[in-house]
């Protein structure tokens, strides 16, 4: 199916050149950026927000994933932990995050790194984390 809809989207270009017209890809392509809750909400999907926590374990954390310039989701099985940071702002999809943490647990006010990804020797920053607010599926009926 995308190769259908690539060849004629090649298709479409070919006639519009020979047409003389300016076709730009983007045109096709474009989507709506989605805000940064939106991103959380697609992200923890039906699961509803608990009570919020001091500590999770690291051992459990499956995947990490950043929303631009607001917070960490940690993924611990079925349950995502939002994360809200201060220096949030300072957040980049594509940082890479080092922990340095001297237990098993990560916890409000451990500080995580920035790294910049193209050249992860150089430190971007930090963020100081808050609570984590863990995000579960409600229970069946």
């Amino acid at each position: 199916m995308r190769r259908i809809a690539i060849t004629a989207l090649s298709a479409t270009a070919l006639i519009a050149a020979a047409a003389g017209i300016t076709l730009s890809t983007a045109a096709f392509a474009a989507k709506p950026k989605l805000s940064p809750d939106e991103q959380i909400a697609k992200i923890v999907g039906k699961r509803v927000p608990g009570k919020p926590v001091n500590c999770i374990n690291l051992p459990q954390i499956d995947s990490t994933q950043i929303v631009d310039k607001t917070a960490i989701v940690y993924k611990d099985g079925s349950t995502y932990y939002v994360n809200r940071p201060h220096n949030a702002d300072t957040l980049r999809e594509d940082d890479i995050l080092v922990t340095k943490t001297f237990s098993s647990q990560l916890c409000r006010l451990d500080t995580v790194q920035l790294h910049d990804r193209a050249t992860p020797s150089m430190w971007r920053g930090f963020v100081s984390l808050n609570d984590f607010v863990p995000y579960r599926l409600p229970p069946k009926k």
